[in-house]
């Protein structure tokens, strides 16, 4: 790995920062954020990719730098581009550019990337250093890394529960165990994922809305999933078609005919339900979902281990109870050993409640 010098960290850590500014708003492509140094070193460009199907963020830190760029340096949190996609390569705007030096996160796992880019710059003469923070790149990065290597969408399983793990009481009541705070994260959430899944038994319990309030930077496509295909004929899913796509994920679409009439689109999968759900999802070329619930739906997801995520609001109550449910059923582990383990953890308290965020370790590069 190259030596990279305090002043370098200090500029990659503000380029990730950038970077996540661009986060619900440009996927499938990856969050990048640059930045650009003159020949005396004073930053004189920020940018990031602000949305899918524009500027990329070096071509927009190079534009506020303009003539200041030339023989400077410009840190960017991913490998600059070589190919012809929506917009042209960056490889050629850094070259026109004049800066001398790139500084790169990490290599870019895209096939028409994947390590063109640092050798066009190098072929041309500049300087190209590459891992810098390679992890912090690759974990904001990860379901882009996802939906790339294994062709479907990064899962963030989303619960609320009391201290002693219920997610309802005995009686199924489950409103509210969070507070409002804790409310507000997870519509922050909503608006910024591909698409929000519930099962039948919460469509029935909850008759959930599934919307971002306020709206996000993305309209989240909201699926129920029933083997059965047993549904209500009406609900506030269907009665708010218009708003946001539905889509209903089973075995058995012949007791569906209302969904179908009502504008949803009913999606037949052959096989397990779960995984021929997730790989639709990814030929979508969506990149983020959340598994909103029940334990039925969250369970099957974790069985498949395709939870890639938790979303986890902690209430500071006591339900208790045998029957009361527990945030995930299905099959589960016979062994501890087995357990799902994840590798980023991160813990915040929301006016009582807290919310702890833990991811799993990110596909290595």
């Amino acid at each position: 790995m190259d030596s990279f010098s305090p002043s370098d960290e200090r500029h990659m850590r503000r380029a990730l920062a950038l970077a996540a500014m661009g986060r619900g708003f440009v996927e499938p492509n990856p969050m990048v954020g640059a930045i650009v140094l003159d020949a005396e070193g004073n930053v004189v460009g920020e940018g990031f990719h602000e949305r899918f199907g524009g500027p990329h963020a070096e071509v927009n830190a190079l534009a506020t730098a303009g003539e200041s760029a030339r023989g400077g340096t410009l840190f960017v949190t991913l490998e600059p581009c070589c190919h012809h996609g929506k917009t042209p390569p960056c490889t050629d705007a850094i070259l026109k550019s004049g800066v001398r030096r790139v500084v790169a996160a990490m290599a870019d796992p895209y096939p028409a990337v994947a390590g063109g880019g640092v050798q066009i710059l190098r072929d041309n003469g500049l300087s190209v250093d590459v891992g810098l923070f390679a992890d912090e790149s690759n974990t904001l990065n990860a379901p882009y890394r996802m939906l790339l290597q294994h062709r479907r969408p990064w899962v963030i399983a989303k619960w609320a529960m009391s201290l002693d793990g219920k997610i309802a009481t005995r009686t199924g009541d489950s409103k509210w165990i969070s507070n409002e705070r804790s409310r507000a994260k997870v519509h922050e959430l909503r608006g910024r994922v591909d698409a929000i899944l519930v099962g039948r038994g919460t469509l029935l319990a909850d008759d959930p809305l599934l919307t971002a309030r306020p709206a996000g930077a993305r309209i989240a496509t909201r699926v129920v999933v029933s083997a059965t295909g047993e549904l209500p004929e009406t609900c506030q899913l269907l009665r708010t078609i218009d708003q946001a796509p539905v889509l209903v994920a089973t075995a058995s679409v012949v007791k569906l005919a209302a969904w179908r009439n009502a504008g949803a689109e009913v999606l037949g999968i052959d096989g397990p339900l779960v995984l021929g759900l997730l790989a639709e999802l990814g030929r979508r070329r969506m990149t983020n979902i959340l598994v909103e619930g029940g334990a039925g739906l969250l369970g099957s997801f974790r069985d498949a281990d395709s939870i890639d995520e938790a979303q986890v609001f902690v209430a500071p109550i006591l339900v208790g109870g045998d029957k009361a449910l527990s945030p995930l059923s299905g099959t589960g582990i016979t062994a501890m050993a087995d357990a799902n383990r994840f590798g980023e953890v991160s813990v915040e308290s929301l006016d009582g409640d807290v919310w702890v965020t833990a991811e799993r370790k990110p596909i290595t590069p």
